[in-house]
């Protein structure tokens, strides 16, 4: 299982490259069923593999001015205080065994799968129905809706490890009234900052097999590269329609599996 693992590590970055995001949906599964990583561990590796990832798609997008540095530290101030305040204090103090009905435990990484799964039908459902360009009048920031957005994803990315661009970009086009290629470019530049400082977070918390997570993350990494050159060749909507239905069943089957 452990060399389908490294093979589809690649998938992390290939859907980033091509299709501006997904990947950070894939690593928590990718680790737990592939190999054999508790879930917590799984979200922690995940911060530091997406954190990465995103961070080199951040400066490509920045080199070609598409990367909003203002809005990304203001959002970037509430969700990374969020990530950091949930790692680590929030998530220690939660008991592996949560609770029980008529027998039947519920335990901490069960409820950690289960939530991931939630989140990849969410994700599934924004990229089956596409992306719509809309942009607001410049200077139409809506400051309260951003903090609140700004929590929910440091939650997002701090409970289950995952970016939460499928979420971030809306908020970006609808509140700040980024046009979609700077709310994508933004986005993945929140994402790793989010991630990385979360990760940083876990170090002393979380045992870390650094030559295993660096590996995964430089597969992961020279998947986006892959992505951005294929990108360039093959049209983004259908391929994010498929990455979509491909993760709504990979949602389903998780449900099925820990339920």
């Amino acid at each position: 299982m452990e060399i389908i693992g490294y093979i589809a590590s690649i998938l992390i970055g290939l859907s980033l490259g091509l299709i501006g995001g997904g990947g950070s949906i894939l690593t928590v599964p990718l680790l737990v069923y592939l190999f054999g990583t508790s879930p917590t561990t799984a979200t922690s590796y995940s911060l530091f593999i997406v954190g990465a990832s995103s961070l080199i798609g951040a400066w490509r997008n920045h080199a070609n001015g598409n990367v909003n540095l203002k809005t990304a530290l203001l959002f970037g101030v509430t969700s990374i205080t969020t990530v950091l305040l949930t790692r680590r204090f929030i998530i220690p103090a939660i008991p592996e065994n949560l609770f029980a009905i008529d027998g039947w435990t519920v335990t901490k990484s069960m409820f950690t799968m289960v939530l991931f799964a939630l989140l990849m039908l969410m994700a599934s459902v924004s990229m089956i129905k596409g992306r719509k360009e809309q942009k607001e009048a410049p200077g139409s920031t809506k400051m309260l809706p951003l903090i609140l957005y700004g929590i929910g994803i440091g939650l997002v990315t701090g409970f289950l490890g995952a970016g939460g661009g499928f979420l971030l970009i809306p908020a970006l086009v609808f509140f700040v009234g980024l046009d979609m290629k700077t709310a994508i470019g933004t986005s993945l530049a929140i994402i790793a900052m989010n991630s990385l400082i979360g990760f940083v977070g876990d170090i002393g918390i979380v045992e870390i097999d650094w030559l295993f997570l660096l590996s995964i993350t430089a597969i992961a990494v020279a998947g986006i590269f892959v992505g951005i050159a294929l990108g360039k060749k093959i049209d983004g909507a259908k391929l994010r329609k498929g990455f979509g239905w491909f993760v709504l069943a990979m949602g389903i089957l998780i449900l099925i599996k820990e339920l």
